[in-house]
């Protein structure tokens, strides 16, 4: 029997998905992508398939999601681009061998060496963090307004001014938490 893991937030934009392996990183954290094996799950379900994943590999991962982490963070609070994390992700964007392909459909998708190496696909995600970074797609990078969460994520919004990385989760949450605090307060609402 399979150990059962923290199902994955998933999102429209790769590089901040990615970001979102590891939640709750201002509460009690939880990693997504705790094994090597969990993170080839992770790279196939967003179309980056790979033959496997050592432990240096997901190391390697690991710390490009922290360094995509680091810069978004910065780059949402128009605060300097810490050196370090450039630095990951830089490397990470040349260390693969990765090429974007035009499918039948219009649509962009990544074909990675024959060897389908992690880092073809990391080299991927660098390259969509450096995108979304520089401010060359349509969008804003915020953080997420929950206090535990804090998640770097990109508002594609018409009016740009969305506080959760995920409804779903840290935005329902806020909402479940507002309800109970105002049936605490003033329980006759309830009735």
């Amino acid at each position: 029997m399979r150990a059962a893991f923290p199902d994955f937030r998933l999102g429209n934009v790769l590089a901040t998905s990615f970001t979102g392996t590891l939640s709750e990183r201002h509460g009690n954290p939880v990693e997504r992508i705790p094994t090597p094996h969990r993170l080839v799950d992770w790279l196939a379900v967003n179309g980056l398939a790979v033959d496997s994943c050592t432990p240096a590999q997901l190391d390697l991962a690991r710390e490009l999601r922290e360094s995509i982490h680091a810069a978004a963070t910065a780059a949402a609070l128009q605060d300097a681009l810490p050196a370090s994390a450039v630095q990951v992700i830089n490397d990470c964007s040349v260390l693969g061998r990765a090429a974007a392909i035009l499918t039948p459909e219009g649509e962009r998708r990544w074909r990675l060496s024959s060897a389908s190496r992690v880092e073809d696909a990391l080299s991927v995600i660098a390259d969509d963090a450096i995108s979304v970074i520089a401010g060359e797609r349509d969008g804003k990078l915020a953080l997420c307004a929950s206090p535990t969460c804090q998640a770097a994520f990109f508002d594609t919004s018409r009016s740009r001014t969305r506080k959760w990385c995920d409804m779903n989760t840290c935005g329902n949450r806020q909402k479940k938490a507002r309800f109970n605090a105002k049936q605490r307060k003033n329980p006759r609402s309830a009735e």
